[in-house]
């Protein structure tokens, strides 16, 4: 039996990320014949066609897109191998990207990974703000943090800690519209909504005393990012449900006042996740560690 020619798939997963065999030679500081014999030596062994190509471009084919995914797995794993044979004492480097909620990441990771760029100064950090959710497998990514209720998945999950959310009202709104007695009274005021969830236009609040209320909000402003709902909040526009990490100063200084105390829409959770394999390049875990020690 023949054993598995992982460097013709590492050079695969390379080359499919990049999309060019040049800029593959260029990035593994290998020729561009060495690329091109790797990928036909592997489309042999596997008997089927990985890449479609044409004088300008190439595309993955759909045997190639198929096992994409191994080849990714099998270049990370073999980076993290090599990384965990060296001696410990030897400086870590090389990059690692993570990718991060955009108001978390201006507020509370910023000065962390500034931390962490001291103690380690061969580690380059590519930092990627997005409030969407990202795949960290088809983008690249080591590790993210996300602020959710996370759904059951491959990825390795990692819980710093709870997220309390608020419904938050400026006490100028209050005075003027009215308390919201419960959960179902919000259909009735201005409200701000996140529009980044699976379901915007309908909230679904458990009261204090566990009891679920589905509740379509009256919607005065909508935003994929919380941060800049704060300064209309404060100004007595409506009500908004923020994570307790954007809201509590001004909670904090009678700012803003949390309308519906108890209540909350899900089990929100500071988390870092990873991909499934348990492997990693030892710069990985260095700054999953660090993030470990100074986020919870």
């Amino acid at each position: 039996m023949a054993l598995p020619d992982f460097e013709a798939w590492a050079i695969f997963a390379a080359v499919a990320r990049l999309g060019s065999f040049t800029a593959a030679a260029h990035e593994l500081a290998l020729s561009k014949p060495t690329i091109s014999k790797a990928i036909s030596r592997l489309e042999k062994s596997l008997g089927t066609v990985l890449f479609h190509r044409t004088s300008r471009k190439i595309s993955l084919s759909t045997a190639g897109r198929s096992l994409l995914d191994h080849a990714r797995q099998i270049a990370r794993d073999g980076e993290a191998a090599m990384e965990a044979a060296r001696d410990t004492t030897h400086l870590l480097r090389g990059q690692v990207r993570l990718a991060a909620p955009l108001s978390y990441g201006l507020s509370h990771l910023a000065p962390v990974i500034a931390d962490f760029m001291c103690a380690y100064p061969e580690i380059a950090v590519d930092l990627q703000l997005n409030d969407a959710r990202v795949d960290l497998i088809e983008e690249g990514f080591d590790c993210a943090i996300r602020i959710a209720a996370l759904p059951d998945s491959s990825l390795r999950v990692i819980r710093l800690r709870k997220v309390d959310g608020y419904f938050i009202a400026a006490p100028a709104y209050i005075r003027r519209m009215g308390q919201p007695e419960s959960p179902a009274d919000l259909a009735d005021h201005d409200c701000f909504v996140y529009s980044n969830t699976p379901s915007p236009e309908l909230w679904q609040i458990t009261g204090p005393d566990g009891q679920m209320t589905s509740v379509r909000p009256r919607c005065r402003f909508q935003s994929n990012n919380g941060d800049v709902m704060l300064p209309a909040l404060i100004a007595g526009r409506g009500i908004g449900y923020l994570p307790d990490f954007l809201c509590r100063k001004a909670i904090d200084a009678g700012e803003l006042v949390n309308v519906l105390p108890g209540s909350r829409m899900g089990d929100i959770a500071l988390n870092i996740v990873m991909p499934p394999s348990r492997l990693r390049p030892a710069r990985v875990d260095a700054l999953v560690n660090h993030l470990k020690d100074n986020l919870r």
